[in-house]
């Protein structure tokens, strides 16, 4: 399978974010001839206030229905291109208690167009990173609470986003689930990328025995009390073995690989990590 990292550089302006990416699909699909292409986190509107997320966001519709802007971009993107197309995260717009909230979800849709999976990022990223800058993802989004799997051209596909890749045991559940891919996007800091992106990475894909296909947001955004932040790129693809098969810079662009899922089973077979666990 070939699969296509579409690393982007958001701003706040949906329509502006929604050119760019159907542009680098479209580059990643005629000339690299890509059958899965995947976006990056919350590559609709990063940075803003949280009206602007909001207003930037959209509630999902039930089977049937038709969706907002965004998710008939993504639906048409996998129709006109006759691809796979793995969305990155955008804002779910949701009711929750009275008030209106965001989830930072993921969409697949399958070639013909046909909503296949979505997903809504577990762990929120509330932290204090060394340099001193706080994030409280909490703030504006709510937490999903489902493991969730998919079948992509035939590939048992795990779904997870940015901040869920520190959390193990996630991780060990999609394994459970003899996934033997795992699709991660991401709006990873600079900082913490230098440092944990990279490692990370390639530690889930050799303690899964699984293909983990990462795509970042790169570049700078402003924050909502005017704050400039960086974001890492460096989208990867890392083998069952660990080995990092394609990894991109710091520009935004996109870049495609040939992914062997036979290497799944050799490299569990030769080494039987799942069969030897004793502690789950």
């Amino acid at each position: 399978m070939r699969i296509a990292l579409i690393q982007m550089t958001p701003g706040t302006e949906r329509a502006e974010n929604i050119a760019q990416a159907q542009r680098l699909v479209a580059e990643a699909v005629t000339q690299g001839q890509a059958e899965l292409v995947v976006l990056p986190e919350v590559w609709s509107c990063l940075g803003g206030v949280r009206d602007t997320k909001l207003a930037a966001s959209e509630p999902l519709p039930t089977a049937g229905e038709v969706g907002g802007v965004l998710y008939e971009a993504l639906r048409e993107m996998a129709q006109q291109h006759g691809v796979w197309v793995h969305g990155g995260s955008i804002g779910e717009r949701v009711e929750q208690d009275g008030n209106t909230r965001l989830a930072n979800t993921t969409l697949v849709f399958a070639p013909n167009g046909q909503e296949a999976a979505r997903y809504r990022k577990i762990h929120l990223f509330d932290v204090v990173t060394p340099n001193g800058e706080g994030y409280r993802e909490s703030d504006t989004y709510v937490a999903g609470d489902e493991v969730t799997t998919v079948d992509i051209a035939g590939v048992p596909t795990g779904l997870a986003i940015c901040y869920d890749m520190r959390f193990a045991e996630l991780f060990l559940a999609l394994r459970a689930a003899d996934v033997k891919m795992v699709l991660l996007p991401a709006a990873f800091t600079q900082q913490t990328g230098e440092a944990h992106w990279e490692v990370l990475l390639r530690a889930r894909a050799i303690e899964m025995q699984a293909w983990v296909v990462a795509c970042g947001t790169t570049g700078w955004y402003t924050e909502s009390d005017g704050t400039q932040r960086q974001t890492y790129g460096h989208s990867l693809i890392v083998s069952p073995w660990g080995d990092v098969v394609l990894k991109l810079g710091s520009e935004p662009g996109w870049g495609v690989a040939e992914v062997d899922v036979s290497l799944v089973e050799k490299t569990r077979q030769r080494m039987q990590v799942q069969e030897n666990r004793r502690l789950i």
